[in-house]
């Protein structure tokens, strides 16, 4: 019986010293996982053998992943403050490019206004051209009509550069029809000096032209 008991309490206190060990094994363990330690790296490979996370390296303080997301929020802030630079960029070219469309666009429309005043500038002398035009050759005809006396006393009421016009075109209209001008009739009729200069300054006008 009394070497029953020895044994029993050899066993005993084997038990408990393996509990000691595992508890304490347990404890660095469980130390080493919240950081607090760090094992020796010759137990990583008993740890990993065992899928026990272990913790290698210097320890980590409980702050870092708090400093990690300030760190992921610094550069996203960063980005969105690049984008938001690239964007006013983009907005500001834009802007520059639309007011250069709008200044053409407003040269464009003084442009065709200008046109549009020149066109129609052109057709309104044209048809004071035609105007003057009909009115000389209805004065032609009632002049040729007339007895030529009558005829040259209206003619000298007028300036010269309408008689010339007149004589012109009742010049043109005899030619038209085959028959001869009364205008050298009507300038041998007129005074000297009013024939003369007339005829100074007919030729002058046809050399001109």
């Amino acid at each position: 019986m009394p070497g029953y008991r020895k044994q029993r309490v050899g066993t005993r206190v084997l038990a408990m010293i393996l509990l000691i060990i595992v508890v304490l094994i347990l404890g660095f363990i469980w130390l080493d996982f919240l950081g607090f330690i760090d094992l020796k790296n010759f137990m990583s490979p008993v740890f990993r053998l065992l899928n026990i996370p272990v913790r290698t390296g210097k320890s980590i303080p409980v702050t870092v992943p708090a400093l990690l997301d300030e760190e992921r929020f610094a550069k996203q802030f960063e980005a969105l403050e690049l984008q938001k630079q690239q964007l006013a960029e983009t907005e500001r070219v834009l802007k520059e490019k639309e007011n250069m469309l709008l200044a053409r666009e407003q040269e464009l429309n003084d442009k065709d206004k200008k046109l549009q005043e020149q066109q129609i500038s052109l057709n309104n002398q044209f048809k004071a051209y035609e105007n003057r035009k009909a009115n000389i050759e209805q004065n032609a005809r009632y002049l040729t009509g007339m007895p030529p006396k009558e005829a040259v006393n209206i003619l000298l009421s007028m300036d010269d550069e309408l008689v010339i016009d007149i004589l012109r075109m009742v010049d043109a209209l005899a030619a038209s029809s085959g028959e001869n001008s009364i205008v050298p009739y009507w300038m041998s009729l007129m005074p000297a000096e009013r024939s003369a200069a007339i005829q100074r300054k007919m030729a002058i006008k046809s050399e001109s032209e």
